[in-house]
């Protein structure tokens, strides 16, 4: 049974698509055995619960540093021995130390269709650019800004009328089909 933990720090979408792509086995041989959050409070956090999933809400301190933060979360993630992370909305960099304890084992998605628009805002600047196409990317996790090896990609026309609400909406729906394919590639191969 291959081990994955979910990292996340609000409303959990992805993590919701994972969980249900999960229980309806296509994921196969394949369970969430945690969810992590940066924000005690995050939405993602009470559906883990409600589905029965352990959760761990581990808040950097004011004033900690990223290594601090980093140990403890590492005190709680190293004995679940997972086969994957996978972040989902999780709005914090890992230093290098932490995604080399973890290389190759580390899934991210982002709402562009990388190497274009890393980082924030990726839809508002697909819009400002005049891009036709947009979409999602589901890449491993390396030292640098959503430039890890893309692992899939999904496009979503830009429409003639978009905003960033509505193109970031339907980039959002290829999400949730994305993450699963993607984490379902990664642990068959």
């Amino acid at each position: 049974m291959k081990r994955i933990v979910v990292f996340l720090s609000g409303r959990g979408s992805n993590f919701r698509a994972i969980a249900d792509a999960v229980e309806r086995g296509e994921i196969p041989e394949t369970r969430i055995v945690a969810v992590f959050s940066d924000q005690a409070g995050a939405p993602g956090l009470l559906e883990a619960r409600r589905r029965g999933i352990d959760v761990h809400a581990l808040p950097r301190p004011p004033g900690g540093s990223r290594r601090e933060h980093e140990t403890v979360i590492r005190a709680t993630l190293d004995p679940l021995e997972p086969d994957l992370i996978c972040l989902a909305g999780y709005m914090r960099l890992l230093s290098s130390e932490f995604v080399a304890a973890y290389r190759g084992r580390i899934l991210n998605i982002h709402p562009s269709l990388l190497p274009k628009f890393p980082g924030l805002e990726a839809q508002r600047r697909a819009l400002e650019a005049g891009e036709v196409v947009s979409g999602c990317t589901v890449h491993f996790v390396d030292e640098g800004l959503d430039s890890g090896p893309i692992v899939l990609q999904r496009s979503v026309p830009v429409l003639p009328n978009d905003d960033e609400e509505t193109l970031s909406a339907r980039i959002l729906e290829q999400e949730h089909h994305a993450y699963p394919e993607a984490i379902r590639k990664v642990l068959s191969s």
